[in-house]
């Protein structure tokens, strides 16, 4: 079984501060074993709601949790939304003693009604797939691959991952999304995200989408959140600067997990990804997902000009601001992109993220560094 010491640590500090957390993330990526590790270390009372037993036992909820103390695990609680307002009244008895630990995977019912029903009692903590430091370094070439959604990555072989990235694709369309109350057919749905595949790392264009899909723009938006807002697609933001250039102000869009990607563009081993003509878009995406896990953020941008200057990852921390390209290459060197991304938005540092081995230095502010290295950056950017 592969540790997760920084999640388990995160949602112990967040129930330390508030009454209730909500894990995120996407399907299968480890939220439930998450939670049976914390069921483990101390009393608690746990509630499947894709268990029938669970159902029936909360059909009356108020009668079932208000005498509840400990921890309090309730999985895949958007499939009853109900329950926000009857936790807001619990949590607020004076004798309350309970904590509450809700598991989604991330759909609009869930953060709607969080926001709603629960502003002020709950922390946020947002689950990814496997990391590069959870896995070790040395699997990083795997995980690229395979993702990091666990079945897949710990899957016996090759072929029983790609089965099952298959089968989750096709399971997250037909049930999945229908159990959130969207109408929108399976077919549609996956023709739509396999369009976003071909598109990995670049700009999103609506009226585009939309013609190719025979919708409108508006029909292409609502599509695109509904995967994002499921954690299978990131809308990364164009981030604006008072300059004296025009700069690209729609935002970027990935496939979040590498794995994912690769299935929906029928990419199976690492010899098709080097030789794909998406190479260097899936290492782009894979690379930003693990520095964005490892940092803790959701202050992220991207940054790009008209006249061609562009910086794939643009991260704030206070006041100061450091910048991420990701390059594919073996020496990658400068660029005069770069520059401008240093001088135009004042980066205390720039580094170029690429899978080679070696650290070196490109320019007093500019650094490539080896993906396996990326966890270094956590002490200079906190």
């Amino acid at each position: 079984m592969i540790q997760r010491p920084r999640p388990l640590q995160r949602i112990i500090e967040t129930l330390n501060i508030h009454p209730i957390a909500a894990l995120l993330g996407p399907r299968q990526c480890g939220k439930t074993t998450l939670a049976r590790i914390l069921e483990k270390e101390r009393p608690s009372t746990y509630f499947d709601l894709e268990n029938p037993v669970d159902v029936r036992r909360l059909s009356v909820p108020m009668k079932t949790l208000e005498d509840l103390s400990g921890l309090v695990i309730i999985d895949e609680v958007q499939r009853k939304p109900d329950l926000f307002n009857l936790l807001r009244v619990l949590v607020d008895r004076p004798e309350n003693t309970a904590r509450f630990l809700l598991l989604g995977s991330a759909s609009p019912q869930l953060v709607k009604g969080v926001s709603e029903s629960l502003a002020g009692r709950v922390g946020f903590i947002d689950l990814s797939g496997f990391t590069i430091t959870e896995v070790g370094t040395d699997q990083w070439k795997h995980l690229w691959v395979a993702g990091g959604l666990p079945r897949s990555f710990l899957a016996p072989d090759e072929s029983a991952s790609i089965a099952w990235r298959d089968a989750f694709i096709r399971t997250f369309l037909e049930r999945d999304i229908p159990q959130l109350g969207i109408s929108i057919p399976s077919e549609t749905l996956r023709r739509f995200w396999t369009m976003i595949a071909h598109y990995h790392g670049q700009i999103w264009n609506a009226s585009q989408f939309g013609r190719s899909l025979g919708t409108s723009e508006n029909t292409a938006r609502r599509y695109l959140d509904i995967l994002s807002a499921a954690y299978m697609v990131r809308i990364l933001p164009p981030w604006f600067e008072n300059i004296r250039k025009r700069q690209v102000k729609a935002p970027k869009i990935y496939i979040r997990d590498s794995g994912l990607l690769h299935a929906l563009l029928q990419i199976h081993t690492l010899e098709d990804v080097q030789s794909h003509p998406k190479l260097g878009a899936s290492w782009e995406g894979f690379a930003l997902e693990q520095l964005i896990a490892l940092l803790e953020t959701r202050d992220a941008y991207y940054w790009a000009t008209y006249a061609g200057a562009e910086l794939d990852l643009l991260v704030h921390a206070g006041r100061r601001r450091y910048g991420f390209e990701f390059k594919y290459a073996d020496d990658p060197g400068t660029s005069r992109s770069m520059h401008s991304a240093v001088h135009d938005l004042y980066l205390e540092h720039l580094w170029v993220i690429y899978p080679g081995a070696q650290e070196y230095v490109l320019d007093e502010k500019v650094t490539v560094l080896p993906l396996s290295s990326i966890q270094n950056l956590v002490d200079i950017i906190s």
